[in-house]
Parts: structure tokens; sequence; C-alpha cells
């Protein structure tokens, strides 16, 4: 339709058309999300605004919070065991799992641990390779359902065919799908599913402006970006239509849920905000062996910071602003040094910086502990307003300040506090400014903001805070007698202390 070789009126260009889109999109798209997404911060001060002295209570359905700020005691063991199946795409194989897999992995052993019947249906592993700590106790608990077909290949249909024939023997309590692990057509009448968003396709929209946005200025369009857009604006339309027919959504960011309630129209009573955490044995402060890391890996003695960027290194991870930002930053400081800890297309044009930059390939959780401890603060220059990163998480958990994007889901969840780090906006400009700042604070005040991060993550990041808060909601998806908090399953008290040591962006501050 674009080239019609006999136009009656004169047309523009198929370039025309796109910039007229892209005009459309940034002039609509990016206003409406920030005008979304401002009161963050704020709606969750005004929820708790009148429960500083107490703690909060009602129907968990009508929270709007993570629920991960609820004091829930893991001393106490389920009222109910729970037949629990989860859809994943993949489940951890190797040394170096993605971020997805880390996730299901994490969450559903400790829901094993703690007693309830996990069924992971999944496709198929690699027969050279074997589940992380496949010889743990608690991995054996967890049954595996490998779908037929080549590995690594998610095949829907066919991971649903044997859920059913479980079902069928023993229904199940709750069904969990990682993401879109099983699209509406198949899920739209469980009326006892569960779907986590780790990413939705608003934000992924918002991820491909703020690529785009990194050319230079006489670099063209790639193609790639051109195909993004058409095929991105559709899937939007097509979540807003279909998203209202899973029965259950959670949201990893409260900026997410806010989406979720407010562009996608799904009911608040059935938007739950729980938010990822991390394994708080693999990743904790440690001094010793980050000092033993440094020099294992070759960081001077001399250095003044040490910064440190982990994850697949890829533009849409922000590689691009930090190879400019940090290249311009040692020209004028050569004692500070970045650690990168990662894989990917960037990995020899951080070589190029020269020899303060020190590139050390993809890590194992255990690798990556001692990383941690080994920086000074964590860099995170994501390009991606969808999802939480783990590593943010990981590095609070370490003892680590940060520095971050400025987006609604990090500033709203992650950041919640200046004390916390540095947030710059997606770009080399302001991405430069904060590194300099960073520079003049020095390593002695960064410590004290990383006493202050690992504190918030503690009693917010951790997998056992994560778990008890989804083990609550299929507690309350199997019996709404459950969803009422407190309820008398919660025999505890409330101690004050716990509700006073949150920060002021959190509820009960």
């Amino acid at each position: 339709m674009a080239f019609n070789n006999k136009p009656k009126k004169p047309h523009l260009p198929f370039q025309s058309n796109l910039c007229t889109t892209l005009f459309f999109i940034v002039l609509f798209t990016i206003p409406a999300l920030f005008l979304l997404h401002t009161p963050t911060s704020t709606t969750i001060c005004t929820t708790f605004a009148h429960h500083a002295n107490k703690p909060w209570s009602g129907d968990l359905r009508s929270a709007q919070f993570a629920w991960n700020r609820l004091p829930l005691d893991d001393d106490l063991p389920p009222p109910i065991r729970l037949k629990v199946a989860v859809f994943s795409r993949k489940w951890p194989i190797g040394t170096t799992p993605g971020g997805m897999e880390r996730h299901a992995y994490t969450l559903h052993t400790v829901l094993a641990r703690r007693g309830h019947r996990v069924h992971v249906f999944t496709s198929p592993l690699d027969r050279y390779s074997s589940p992380v700590n496949d010889a743990s106790d608690v991995v054996s608990s967890i049954r595996i359902h490998c779908h037929e077909g080549e590995a690594g290949r998610w095949r829907y249909n066919k991971a649903w065919e044997q859920f059913q024939e479980e079902n069928q023997r023993e229904p199940f309590d709750v069904v969990h799908s990682e993401s879109v692990a099983l699209p509406h057509w198949l899920a739209r009448n469980v009326p006892n599913l569960a779907v986590s968003w780790h990413g939705i396709a608003l934000e992924s929209l918002q991820s491909d402006i703020y690529q785009d946005l990194t050319r230079k200025p006489n670099e063209p369009i790639s193609p790639a970006f051109n195909r993004s857009l058409q095929g991105v604006v559709p899937k939007v339309l097509n979540e807003i239509r279909f998203f209202k027919n899973y029965a259950h959504h959670v949201a990893i960011s409260d900026s997410c849920g806010e989406m979720l309630r407010d562009v996608y129209q799904i009911p608040e009573r059935r938007v739950h905000v729980i938010v990822n955490g991390v394994d708080e044995n693999d990743f904790r402060e440690d001094v010793k062996l980050g000092r033993e890391f440094r020099s294992k890996v070759g960081v001077p003695v001399n250095a003044s910071l040490v910064l440190g960027v982990a994850g697949r290194l890829v533009k849409d991870k922000g590689h691009p602003l930090l190879y400019e930002a940090f290249g311009q930053l040692i020209t004028k400081h050569p004692d500070v040094y970045l650690v990168v800890a990662g894989s990917g297309p960037w990995q020899q044009r951080y070589k190029d910086l020269g020899h303060q930059v020190l590139v050390l390939g993809s890590m194992s959780p255990s690798e990556l502990r001692a990383f941690y401890n080994s920086i000074d603060i964590f860099v995170n220059p994501t390009l991606r307003p969808q999802g939480l990163d783990l590593t943010l998480m990981e590095a609070m958990m370490s003892g680590k300040p940060l520095m971050a994007s400025r987006f609604p889901s990090i500033k709203g969840t992650i950041v919640v506090d200046d004390g916390f780090g540095y947030m710059f906006s997606p770009n080399v400009e302001s991405l430069l400014e904060a590194l300099e700042a960073v520079v003049m604070e020095g390593p002695e005040r960064l410590a004290q903001r990383g006493k202050a991060c690992r504190e918030y993550a503690t009693s917010m990041f951790t997998a056992r805070k994560m778990a008890l808060a989804y083990e609550r909601l299929f507690l309350c998806i199997k019996n709404q007698t459950f969803c009422n908090y407190p309820s008398l399953v919660d025999s505890y008290s409330f101690p004050h202390s716990v509700w006073g040591s949150v920060h002021r962006t959190d509820p009960g501050k």
C-alpha cells in the first residue's frame, strides 16, 4: 500500500511516514507514561501516611504496594502444603543462567524448602548440562517436566498437555506462569492462575525509543528499530485487550503495577506487586573476599575508586553510554578503574579503553559474590525500563551503593532514597556528570551509602521475603480467608522497629 504507482494525491515517502509515526509515539506515549509514573513514590507514601505508628491491615488484594514490605514470618510453617504448577520457558542449567531463570529457580526452591510440592513445566534441558545445584535435596523435591523436542525451545502446547495430565491425577492448588510462558488463550479459563510480569510490551516500546536516542547525529535509523516499532505497537494493543483474561497478575515493580492498573485497565484487586529477591546466602558482605578478588584480577592497590558493572554486554543494557562516559572520565582520572563482569558485543570495546578497564567475562553466582565485594559502587546504565535487573539487588545485598538509570521502576522500587546512590538520565552527559560526582565523593562516603543499601535490601530483596509474599498470594488464591491481613496465620507481633527502619519513600515512614 505504501508503494502505489499511480497515486491520485501526492504521498509522503516511507521515511516520512516513519518520522510521523515516531513523532506521535514520542508525543503521546512518553509524556503519558511519565504522567502515569510520576506519583509512584508519592502514592506509596500517601497509602501509608496514616500508618506511621501501626502496620497495614486489610484485604491483600487491595494493597497497591509491594507485599515484600509486610512482616511475614518464615519461622512458622505454611498452614497448607500447596501443590504448585510452574510454567517457565527455561529452567536454570549450567553456571550462568539468565535473570528470569535465576528468579524462577530461587523462588520455587524456597517454596519447595518450605514444604510445598512444586512441579515445573519447561523446555528440554541440554543433555550435556545439569540443573544448578543438582545434588541439592531441595532440587530433588522439585519435579521437573520437560516436554519433548529441541533443548531450550519452549513449546507451550506440549507443556500444557503434560500439565493437564498431571492435573487430572491430582488438581493443582495454584498455577504460576513466568511472563507469557502460557498464552492468554490457554490460560484465560484457569481461575487459580497467577502470571508474573518481568516486562510488558509498553515498557519495551520505551526501551526501543531510549536505545534509538543513543544514535550519533549522522547515524541512520537501524532497520531493526523500524521493524521493532512496527511490531511492538500492535503487541501493546493486544496485551491491553487480552491481559485482562489472566486471573491474577504479579508485577515485579511498583511502576509496573501502576501501568497494569492504569493503562492495561486490569482491576486493582487482580494486580499484586511482589518484587524479585536474591539468595541472601549467595550475596552478602565479605571484605576479605573482595580484597582477594581485587588482587586476583589486577586492580592496583593505589586505585582511588573501583566501579563495577555486570550482565550481558549488549546495547539495551546501556553499554554504549557507559563505554563513552567512562572513556571520557579516565582522561582526567588515571587512578579510577572499571571492572566489567559479563560477555557480549561490547566486550572488546571495553578492552580497547585500556588498562583502567578490566573485562572478566561471564561469572557464576559464587564469582559474582567476590566481584560485588571488590568494587566501591555498582553501575547499571540500562536502557530497558521493563523489569528490574537482579544485579541491582545483588549489589545492594553485598553492601554496595548504586548508580542507575532514572526509570520509574528503579526509582520507585530500588533507589528509593538519595542515600542509596546516584541516578542519571539515560544519556552520556548525565552519566558522566554522575561519575564525576562519585569520584569527588570518594570510597569512604560510598561505603556509608553501601551500609544503607544493605539494610534496605535485607528488608526487601531477600529470596525469603519474595517467597513468603508469593506463598501468601498462592494461599489467598487457594482460600480467600488468607487474603485478609493479618489473619489467624499471622500469629506474630508487628514490632515498630520493623516499620521504623523503612526509608522515607517506603510504607510506614
